[in-house]
């Protein structure tokens, strides 16, 4: 960011909500924010372990300085995609059982697939307005 710019904290308008439960997308954001740091700091990580293996020994600025290729671009990307994809793994799969109509009960899954019987869908819960 350059010097004299600002980003606002706070966007404006009303926030969306995802899920029936307000505090649940609070938690979600919340996780994600830390998601996105945690990134972060696995790619200054990467550049000091990059910078120590190819020079002995790193100062502060070296890794400041430091831009990545592309192919280590393609690799932190990488990585990140599969970070966020653990992070996000109960949600995605939520979604994708949504989507596929797949939302019977844990239990009732279980039993069908001990006795090779098809689990019963269930139809998605209605989820109010807020």
């Amino acid at each position: 960011m350059s010097v004299g710019s600002t980003l606002k904290r706070k966007a404006r308008g009303e926030r969306p909500y995802f899920f029936e439960d307000p505090s649940v997308d609070r938690v979600i954001a919340m996780v994600m924010g830390l998601a996105g740091e945690v990134a972060v700091l696995h790619d200054r990580l990467d550049t000091l372990e990059r910078l120590v293996e190819q020079q002995g020994g790193v100062k502060r600025a070296a890794i400041d300085a430091y831009k990545p290729s592309a192919s280590v671009a393609a690799e932190r990307a990488a990585w990140r995609e599969g970070f966020l994809s653990e992070v996000l793994r109960i949600v995605e799969s939520e979604v994708e059982a949504l989507a596929t109509g797949d939302t019977a009960k844990y239990d009732t899954a279980i039993k069908s697939v001990e006795t090779d019987a098809p689990a019963p869908k269930r139809k998605p819960v209605a989820r109010k307005k807020k």
